[in-house]
């Protein structure tokens, strides 16, 4: 990269954050005015009203940015196609959650949208390429791209599932979008999409750090999990990032969403409806409060996903252990905590 596609980079990130402050705090106030607020329930984990839709300003922030950047001469920048799906498909998922939060949405046609984003974003991305070759050996081929498509829709409902405490979703998206753009290729077209990303959650971040000043709501939880596993994806195809370091960068928020779901699945309970028995949820209990538990899964990334990550990016022949080697301890965990049992 150029010093001069450096600089330019180094400015969108600083307008991505700006924006994303300035936008979060002026949807605080138009929270407060239309009494736009989170009220503590059974299932919360807060006990204070607090506005919600903050996540706004985080996906406002990043796709108008991002947009920006790729008429900046030098800057290195996806193919239009791809990029202009999934700016559209994340806009589309923003826009239901904008909706949802301000009234509620049925849950057909809020999965349905869901689907119909995913669909696109995995048509216009492609299937992972261990994923194909995998199906290939067994004639499957056909299968990549539902599969793929059944990721991303997850992605964008896990990270719903999973923005349940302040400050935990936006570091959890600050963390994995640092570390995939510095995992990737250097001159990767999707290098300034991930930076931009990271600076606009740090934008919002000054707000929902604990305790939170404004929720993100279903506006930014859902595109945020569909624009961070579409980027990972993006990274994989253009950036050489491998399948397996982007999965174990989503280690927490993959395995607590994911176990808490099949328990409560097997258990019989509705688990579309919302409650109280994440792991991270559990932790909070245990250890107090939100800020604890950010605390320590930012801990978790950099001191343990991170290095594994690093691992399955440069020595392939070690990619499953290091999968295994990161997912296993964080299952444990979540189940010791009590992932989707022991509701209160």
């Amino acid at each position: 990269m150029t010093w001069t596609a450096l600089a330019l980079s180094l400015a969108c990130c600083l307008l991505s954050f700006l924006i994303a402050a300035a936008g979060t705090g002026l949807l605080r106030r138009y929270a407060l005015s239309r009494s736009l607020l989170d009220h503590p329930n059974a299932r919360s984990s807060h006990t204070t009203p607090t506005p919600r839709g903050g996540g706004l300003a985080l996906i406002g922030s990043f796709c108008l940015t991002w947009l920006a950047s790729m008429a900046l001469p030098g800057l290195p920048s996806l193919p239009p196609l791809p990029a202009i799906v999934m700016l559209a498909t994340i806009l589309a998922v923003a826009a239901i959650g904008w909706r949802d939060d301000h009234g509620g949405v049925a849950i057909g046609p809020r999965l349905g949208l869901h689907l119909i984003a995913a669909t696109a974003a995995a048509a216009a991305l492609g299937a992972p390429a261990p994923i194909r070759q995998m199906l290939d050996a067994w004639s499957l081929a056909w299968l990549a791209l539902p599969l793929t498509t059944l990721a991303l829709a997850w992605a964008i409902n896990l990270y719903n599932f999973m923005d349940g405490l302040d400050g935990l979703a936006a570091t959890q998206a600050l963390f994995i979008s640092l570390a995939a753009a510095w995992l990737g290729e250097p001159g990767s077209p999707v290098l300034v999409a991930l930076l931009v990303l990271a600076s606009a959650t740090g934008g919002f971040l000054v707000f929902n750090w604990p305790p939170a000043k404004i929720f993100m709501g279903d506006v930014g939880s859902g595109a945020l999990g569909l624009a961070l596993a579409a980027l990972l994806l993006a990274q994989h195809h253009w950036g050489h990032l491998s399948l397996t370091a982007a999965l174990i960068l989503f280690g927490v928020f993959l395995v607590d969403a994911s176990l808490t779901l099949t328990v409560r699945f097997v258990r019989g309970d509705r688990w579309y409806e919302g409650h109280r028995t994440h792991a991270y949820q559990h932790a909070a209990r245990r250890l107090g409060g939100h800020r604890p538990v950010s605390v320590v899964v930012a801990l978790i990334n950099l001191l343990w996903l991170l290095p594994l990550a690093w691992l399955a990016q440069t020595r392939p022949d070690w990619r499953a252990g290091a999968a295994v080697l990161a997912l296993l301890p964080l299952a444990l965990l979540a189940w010791s905590l009590g992932a989707g049992r022991n509701r209160p």
